[in-house]
């Protein structure tokens, strides 16, 4: 079996060996940049890179602004790395399309178990298409239409929509929503719901009235009778 690409994107040559080993031990081939604009660079250049793990600090193009650039091209999996704590950070970080954010320092055992979990869900044999109340989720494609314009989603973004059309109806806490989106072993809180919920609500336009906010538990999803 082809062996999977990830792209380590770090400006610390010590962090960028560190990773690597690890991924290499799971048996992952890595491509290494030190700054985001090399990162944009071979990621243009490599179409076989199925991650991006992605460090914010770093000279010339910061991870934020590498994220934002290969938005504009793909959406491939992006675990962002940072020094930094604060929220607002954070929810950049989601805003932008990142789908995992881990805080230095770190466990590279942990981020590895990250790694192989986002990508089993990326990688998933899912076939079949649903539609719902003029949203269209084509899941072997991964691919989402609103009244039949396309609509650009991350991957968790697409996951968790997938989820609240599997699941119409049912009241969903947002503890039930990580464990089932961004698995078991997640370290976040109700932020991260949150934040992709909202925009996730925006990219489908008014259809996202069907997301409903369940004060003080979570969210349902339920198609409004026209």
């Amino acid at each position: 079996m082809e062996k999977i690409k990830i792209l380590v994107v770090d400006d610390e040559s010590r962090m960028r060996k560190l990773l690597k080993d690890f991924l290499v031990k799971r048996d992952f081939m890595v491509e290494e940049a030190g700054d985001g604009e090399e990162a944009v660079e071979l990621f243009l250049e490599d179409k076989d890179i199925r991650l991006i793990i992605m460090d914010v600090m770093m000279p010339k193009m910061d991870g934020y602004e590498a994220v934002r650039t290969i938005r504009q091209y793909s959406q491939v999996p992006i675990i962002m790395l940072t020094a930094k704590s604060e929220e607002r950070d954070e929810l950049l970080g989601f805003e932008l399309g990142v789908d995992e954010y881990i805080s230095k320092p770190f466990s590279p055992k942990i981020l590895v178990a990250r790694v192989e979990a986002i990508l089993r869900r990326s990688m998933a044999v899912k076939t079949g298409t649903v539609e719902v109340g003029g949203i269209v989720l084509d899941k072997a494609a991964h691919q989402v239409t609103v009244d039949g314009q396309p609509v650009e989603l991350s991957f968790k973004e697409f996951e968790l929509l997938t989820y609240f059309v599997e699941n119409q109806g049912l009241a969903l806490s947002r503890e039930n929503i990580l464990n089932h989106v961004w698995n078991y072993d997640y370290f976040g809180d109700a932020r991260t719901i949150d934040t992709h919920v909202k925009k996730l609500r925006s990219k489908l336009g008014k259809r996202g009235e069907y997301i409903k906010t369940i004060w003080g538990m979570g969210y349902k999803f339920e198609v409004d009778k026209e």
